[in-house]
């Protein structure tokens, strides 16, 4: 049985200070301790490098067995965001250690995760790097702009649903609307750690409420990152613990590192048989029309053969739907032959509908955005979707639902 490490927001250093007192006074008796005390003091805390948004970073860590072999080495989760899993690492056979997301230091980013607004207006800044996750919606909802600007009103089964309008485009007169959900700037209530044969799991627990007044219910979040040398699972649970029904969505923003610095040879595998034709790649509306990626301009956006297609030059900012599963899983591959990497995204939850890929061209940015996500963007707009099941899932009190995905490691050509 793995032994555990509870941390809350105040009573860290308290309870440490408190066992050294113990300790010290019992002379260390760990004869007098219950079995559980005792497997508690002897789990190996997480590596804390700093503090963002007043809650300890973690670091979960395990040491390369096979040098031989791709695998994992460390993942590194900011409880003080809402859990964002902001960089991982692995060991590549002739590479060594390597990033696998796109992220600054831990203390650049304590520099841009500060709340500090217009940059970090709802936690924006969280979704510029690393893997930010995104409840209860991920993309981007239209609606109604306020007076002031601040609040975008929509609708949801009848019901007028009033959200935080966060973003818009850079364009002169880009319409401001709300994107990526209402948790990338929220504490975790509890966070726990625990340690095993292979690596070490820590769970947030957020206790959503109404999303500061935005949602028609109440919501707990559980959401745990578990890290081995074989795969990092990343697990998000939406419960509804109000009285009244609620629609809820989840999706993740992981920036995939591009390691070799060359994204024109790097391959992309999306599974997905159609494409979401959008307005434009400023404000990136989707127009609710869908098309086949095969015939769509001569097969441009077409990524679903086995071993995907080189990014090249191509810019990319699509949504992709439709999507073939592998043993009931939504695999997305990124391969970085002139790095010797690549990596499997899994999505292993039926309820995720669509991948969202963002891609630049710009030389300075080695990275691809890859979000498995429930839905299509702006999934309440019964106009453009005409009826559609958009994959926005209705929760009814006390019911809940999990979204999945499982990061993979693999070697291009083998």
């Amino acid at each position: 049985m793995p032994s555990v490490v509870r941390l809350t927001r105040r009573s860290n250093r308290f309870l440490l200070a408190l066992t050294a007192a113990t300790l010290f006074a019992t002379g260390c008796k760990m004869s007098e301790k219950t079995p559980e005390a005792a497997k508690t003091d002897a789990a190996p805390a997480p590596a804390q490098t700093s503090q963002i948004n007043g809650e300890d970073v973690v670091k979960l860590q395990r040491k390369a067995t096979d040098a031989a072999k791709p695998e994992f080495l460390s993942a590194t989760v900011i409880p003080g965001r809402g859990m964002d899993l902001m960089q991982i690492t692995a060991n590549i056979p002739g590479k060594g250690e390597i990033p696998i997301l796109f992220a600054p230091s831990i203390e650049d980013a304590a520099g841009k995760l500060n709340g500090v607004l217009p940059d970090d207006l709802n936690g924006n800044a969280s979704f510029k790097f690393g893997g930010v996750f995104l409840v209860p919606y991920p993309n981007r909802i239209r609606g109604k702009l306020s007076a002031d600007g601040k609040t975008i009103t929509t609708s949801w089964n009848g019901k007028p649903l009033t959200l935080p309008a966060n973003w818009h485009g850079k364009n002169a007169g880009a319409e401001p609307h709300a994107m990526h959900g209402m948790i990338m700037a929220t504490k975790a209530d509890v966070v726990n750690t625990t340690t095993g044969p292979d690596g070490q799991t820590v769970t947030g627990i957020i206790h959503a409420g109404n999303f500061g007044g935005y949602w028609p219910s109440n919501t707990d979040l559980t959401i745990t990152v578990a890290l081995t040398g074989g795969a990092v699972d990343a697990t998000i649970t939406a419960k509804n613990v109000g009285t009244e029904p609620e629609p809820m969505a989840i999706g993740w923003h992981p920036y995939f590192a591009i390691p070799s610095g060359d994204r024109t040879q790097a391959r992309l595998h999306v599974p997905g048989d159609k494409l979401a034709l959008v307005n434009n790649y400023d404000d990136v509306f989707p127009t609710g029309q869908i098309v086949p990626v095969k015939t769509y301009e001569g097969g441009k956006y077409d990524y679903t053969a086995p071993g995907g297609k080189p990014l090249g030059n191509s810019f990319l900012d699509d949504n992709f739907s439709h999507l073939q599963r592998t043993d009931g899983k939504v695999v997305v591959d990124l391969a970085d032959p002139a790095a010797n990497y690549g990596v499997h995204i899994e999505g292993l939850s039926p309820e995720i509908k669509t991948v969202q890929v963002y891609a630049p061209i710009d030389g300075h940015q080695q990275f691809t955005a890859i979000e498995e996500q429930y839905n299509f963007g702006d999934p309440f707009n019964k106009k453009l979707w005409k009826g559609m099941d958009t994959g926005m899932v209705t929760l009814a009190p006390g019911k809940s639902t999990t979204w999945h995905v499982r990061l993979e490691l693999f070697t291009p050509g083998k």
